[in-house]
């Protein structure tokens, strides 16, 4: 599927017939494309588009290429998918005044472009592709106020509910790889804006938003680590209670052990067959076996409690 946006209409078009063009186009977005479709705006706007090996390369070079009168831009954008994140590729091409996009997905980033289009005014593919990266970095402030979000919850869960089991755990492992996919995509978008900043080809009036934006990549970067900070403190806080109560548990089958130790030590002795014991022949030897182990039981413990052991 191919969508243009033209000048002379002022909003985006979706073509589905790819032999028709209009006039004063500087935005042309791929989704999905066929390869009639690729091969027909390849022929129209003299490019070559990236190859699907190009969009996927995770070499710094591959990411931006500059030549003479063209700039080519791989770039990952961050798909939602039932409580999961993950990185998808999207390749610009921008070539005189036109922005030539790549992706085989829709991403809100996009839609709400198409939609700022309508109120904002863009003169060249240079607007637009500005426009986009803008909107991408206020997806991922929200975003990370949505990660936030979920953090706070589980440290309630876990500081003041004393909610200890396997799923809260996992719940900070997913949120770790959510804080992590998050910071890949924001550090990949600041090395592209820094080498769009040393280009000769972008104008110099789209520096001063350029530096605003990685002013805002710089603060989205502060929260995502310190939201990783708080993730791993609450990972060593929530292993720190396990612990604690794992211990609680060793503690009070160690003292039951030890104070049944006097009268299984006691039962053991009388326990023994020898001929020879004259506690057998005593008319009070049972009860008063009883009461010894009974004593012996109670004395331990009262040692435990004056020791503050329990």
């Amino acid at each position: 599927m191919i969508k243009y946006f033209s000048l002379t209409a002022g909003e985006g078009i979706l073509q589905n017939d790819i032999k028709i063009v209009p006039e004063n186009i500087i935005w042309v977005d791929l989704i999905a494309a066929t390869k009639e479709e690729k091969i027909y705006v390849e022929s129209i706007f003299k490019v070559e588009l990236f190859t699907k090996q190009e969009i996927e390369e995770i070499e710094t070079s591959s990411k931006y290429v500059e030549t003479e009168g063209e700039i080519g831009i791989n770039i990952n954008f961050i798909k939602t998918d039932d409580d999961h994140l993950r990185n998808e590729a999207v390749s610009f091409i921008i070539n005189g005044n036109i922005l030539i996009t790549q992706r085989d997905l829709e991403f809100r980033a996009f839609d709400d472009t198409y939609k700022k289009l309508k109120t904002h005014k863009v003169y060249d593919g240079d607007d637009i592709y500005i426009l986009l990266l803008d909107t991408r970095i206020d997806y991922d402030a929200d975003l990370i106020e949505s990660v936030t979000a979920r953090i706070n919850a589980v440290s309630n869960d876990i500081l003041l509910d004393r909610i200890y089991n396997q799923d809260m755990l996992i719940n900070v492992a997913k949120l770790q790889n959510k804080i992590i996919v998050i910071r890949e995509n924001i550090v990949e978008k600041q090395r592209i804006i820094s080498a769009m900043m040393k280009s000769k080809l972008f104008p110099k009036e789209d520096y001063e938003v350029m530096a605003i934006m990685l002013s805002d990549i710089s603060s989205l970067l502060d929260h995502t680590n310190f939201n990783f900070e708080r993730l791993e403190y609450l990972q060593n806080t929530f292993l720190g209670l396990i612990d604690m109560e794992q211990n609680k548990v060793i503690k009070l089958f160690t003292v039951l052990t030890v104070i049944f130790m006097p009268p299984t030590l006691i039962a053991s002795m009388y326990g023994m067959n020898f001929k020879f014991m004259p506690e057998l022949n005593y008319h009070f030897g049972y009860p008063l076996a009883l009461i010894m182990m009974l004593g012996s039981s109670m004395l331990t413990l009262w040692f435990f409690k004056r020791k503050k052991w329990i």
